[in-house]
This record gives structure tokens, sequence and C-alpha cells, in this order.
């Protein structure tokens, strides 16, 4: 990031700040002390697990030269106000250390040249800014986070992540509860804006479909003057809202409406191939939620002067992310990891996969199911929605762990009308200790659940079991983060 001095920082986050230090500069943020650089400015934050205020001592001993604090600290001698160490380091004082961060980046963002991207979304959020990032990258200096950093804390270290000579920021934006994302963009000020798509999520803090689409369109209150708006123009709910709210935008899908679409769409062995713009595009990732998310990534680089060609080139060299849908060969089975997150939009992704994959290969189809988080209320109508789905793909054995998972495994018994083995767990040890009983050689094993779940252990187990090392399948696919 670019230099800041100190003063220049008091100022901006509202803190006192000692005329010790007026003239003196830091050169980068943290808020993990593991990590902290010399010239460093540490941000004390208080999570659920740590209290980044117990580690402001290390913060200063490693090299930080002030802290953002919201309360008093031992900073290596005693003080119970802001003002400056014996070496020169400060402490700054705020009421909130998460929103001096915020207003910190902001200004950051306001001050600098770049561009910013500013993606959001039910499903595919991390996948389209990974595509973009890859695709913008061959031309432009771009800079995005390392991971889905998308909260009111992710989101500003995404942006003071940016070098002075970068052009482009590309970001992600998630989302829980009604005005997070109003609160982000406030803070990205996108050039562009994208909404992947709005599907059942996180429903526990939105209620309903509804107030989820208001949530993701939110993204468009911070477009700086003269940005671009971008939809998944197959939404129904996202174009009505749209419409509703006089927003004005540009679509993208599969369907004819859409100004920007993709046509011929066909799955195959290593991944699949649509057309753009009268352009074949191979994908090597498997999925239609990839296809959607690689259609976003090209709706936003095209507003970069990106010509479908190069586009086209770019998208031939696509890797997975790691727990999103990687292709996994450990021994004689074929593993599809997906670990990372899940949602009834994402399982039903997951399992029209397993499926396609379950028919190019010889091997009886898997399902090692989760319970979706974060569904609220609906949490067993979804569960039992899922059940028809897995009967649907024709899933030879289940295996549901969770009390949810259950409910889905209940529904599957009564939609398959073919010989479903199903057995249930109380949890992910249970599983692990069971896997030789039950999983045979050349099975065809799809891991999915949320986050919580820690599916990712049912994955080291199987590899400890089946196979010396997880090799990635030499084809490798993903379909998207399903967060």
């Amino acid at each position: 990031m670019k230099k800041f001095e100190i003063a220049d920082l008091a100022w901006i986050i509202k803190a006192h700040e000692p005329r010790a230090t007026s003239h003196v500069s830091f050169s980068g943020v943290s808020i993990d002390s593991r990590t902290i650089k010399s010239g460093d400015c540490f941000f004390a934050i208080a999570g659920d697990n740590f209290d980044g205020h117990n580690y402001v001592t290390e913060a200063f001993a490693k090299g930080a030269v002030c802290a953002v604090v919201s309360r008093d600290v031992d900073s290596g001698r005693r003080r119970s106000k802001a003002m400056a160490t014996e070496r020169g380091n400060c402490l700054l004082r705020v009421s909130d250390t998460v929103k001096a961060l915020g207003d910190f980046a902001a200004e950051y963002r306001r001050r600098m040249n770049f561009k910013v991207v500013a993606i959001t979304g039910s499903v595919g959020k991390t996948m389209t800014r990974q595509i973009t990032y890859h695709v913008l990258s061959r031309r432009f200096r771009v800079t995005t986070a390392p991971k889905n950093f998308n909260n009111n804390i992710g989101l500003p270290l995404t942006l003071l992540r940016a070098d002075p000579q970068d052009e482009i920021v590309v970001a992600e934006l998630g989302s829980n509860h009604p005005g997070e994302i109003a609160q982000l963009t406030r803070i990205a000020q996108p050039d562009v804006a994208l909404v992947t798509n709005v599907y059942p999520a996180h429903l526990e803090g939105f209620g309903d479909l509804q107030t989820i689409a208001g949530e993701k369109l939110s993204i468009s209150e911070g477009l700086r003057t003269g940005g671009v708006f971008l939809i998944n123009g197959d939404c129904d709910k996202l174009l009505e809202t749209c419409r509703d709210k006089g927003i004005k935008f540009i679509s993208f899908g599969k369907s004819d409406r859409c100004d920007i679409q993709a046509r011929n769409i066909t799955h195959i062995g290593s991944g699949c191939r649509f057309t753009v713009e009268g352009r074949e595009i191979f994908l090597p990732l498997l999925g239609v939620g990839n296809v959607e998310n690689a259609l976003a990534a090209w709706a936003v680089c095209s507003r970069f002067g990106i010509g479908i060609d190069d586009f086209a080139e770019a998208a031939k060299t696509l890797q997975p992310l790691a727990m999103r849908a990687e292709l996994l060969q450990i021994g004689e089975l074929t593993v599809l990891s997906d670990c990372y997150n899940a949602n009834p939009a994402s399982m039903k992704n997951a399992l029209d996969i397993l499926a396609r994959l379950g028919s190019d290969k010889k091997g009886r189809p898997v399902f090692i199911c989760g319970d979706m988080a974060e569904l609220g209320a609906q949490s067993e109508r979804f569960h039992t929605e899922l059940g028809g789905l897995i009967a649907k793909a024709k899933v030879q054995l289940l295996l549901a762990v969770g009390k949810f998972a259950k409910v889905a495994a209940d529904a599957a018994r009564k939609h398959a009308d073919y010989d479903l083995q199903i057995e249930c767990f109380e949890d992910v040890s249970e599983v692990c200790n069971s896997l030789q009983k039950f999983i045979k050689n050349s099975d065809i094993i799809l891991v999915k659940g949320s986050r919580a779940a820690k599916l990712e252990d049912i994955v080291e187990k199987l590899n400890e079991i089946f196979g010396k090392r997880i090799e990635k399948s030499p084809t490798l696919h993903s379909f998207g983060d399903g967060a």
C-alpha cells in the first residue's frame, strides 16, 4: 500500500495523535500480530476467539509503528491514554476499530487511481472474482484478496493491499443480514458492481428471497458516477426488484432476454463449452453454475476493453479453488470435494455434476452429505427438497451427516424408485470411522456440506485409507463457492 503518515490516519479515523509521531509514516496494515512487518500499522480487532488488544505489545515488538485501539492496553509500558511510547510507537484511540479500518480503507480508495470491481451474490461470487482476476491480470496490474475477504474487515484489507501502481482491485462483498452490502459498497465505491444471482442462503438472517434480492442489489448504491451495474438476467427476482426500484443495469445470462448471452452450452468430460458473441469458449470447470460465473466475468472484463478472443484464451487456463468442487483422484476413487459451503442452489449444482460424472465414468455415485446451515425456519423444507434432488441424481449410497442431512435422507428414501442405500451419522468422526465399511474402490463420491460441518476431514480420511496422497485429477473442475 501507499505510505501514510500517522497524523493523516488519525485525522481520517478521528483519533488523537501524539505530536511525537506527527511525521512518522506507516507502509502497511495488519490485524494479525503474527504477520506484522516493520513499519506497519496494527488495528486491534476484537473477534469471537481472539482480541487484538491483547497483542499490541507483540505487534510493536515486531516493528509496528502504531496501533489503533478502542480500549486501554499494555503497549510495553502501561498507558491509559493514547500517547507515544519510548520508541516513537503510538496508540490511536477510537470507539470502534472495525469502523476505523473501514473509514481508512474508504479514504484510501478515494485517494488512489485504481478502479474497483465489486462482486456479490448468493452463489458463485468467489469463482467469478477469481475468473475476473485471472483474465484482467493478463493485461492490467490487478490485486485481489488471497481468500474470500468479503466482510467489514476483509474488504478494507483487500482495498489496502493495493499499491499506487495497481490499476484494478477485484473485491468480493458478502452478507448474512440486511444492511451489510450497503455498508461495504460505500467503502468500495465500485466502478463496476455485479450480482451473480440470488438464491435462498443465510435465510436465518434475511427471512425471505425478496429481502436477499434487496440486500444484493444495494451494492449499486456505492457506484461511482458513470459506474456500470451488472446483474444475472435469468434471476426473475433480480429483474423485478431492479425495475421496481428504477435501477439501471446490464444483464447477462442464458436466456434471450439477457444483454450478454451464453449459447450452445455443452458439458464434456473435461469441462464445458459455450458460445458468447459468436466465439466458442472452453471452460475447464464443470457445472452450469460455472458457465454463469464465466459469463459474469466476461461481462466485467468487456468493460475494461478485453476482447472475446483474449477472454477465451485466458479461460482455457483456469484452475479450481480448494474445497470448491475439486475433482480429486484418491487411489481408485473419484472424489468431488466441495466442503467449503452449501446452500440449496449449490447443492443442486453439485448433484448435477455428480450425476454427469456417474454417466461418464464406471463407478457408483456416492453422496456424503452435510447440513446446509443458516436456513433458519426453512431448514427442514429445503433439506426435504434436497432429498428429492438426491433421488433424481440416482445416488446409490447416501451417507448423511447431521440433523438436517437426516431430513434429506428421509426424503430421498421416499422419492427413490430404486435401491438407495442410506446411512445416517451424528458427526464427521463417526463417518470417518465407518468409511471402510461402506466405500468401495471405483466409487464416485461427492462430499458437500456447509463450512461448519468440516467435511474436509472426511476427504483426508478417504486419502488415508484409499490413497497414499491426494492427487488432483488431470482435469480439474469447480463450479463456484456456494456461499
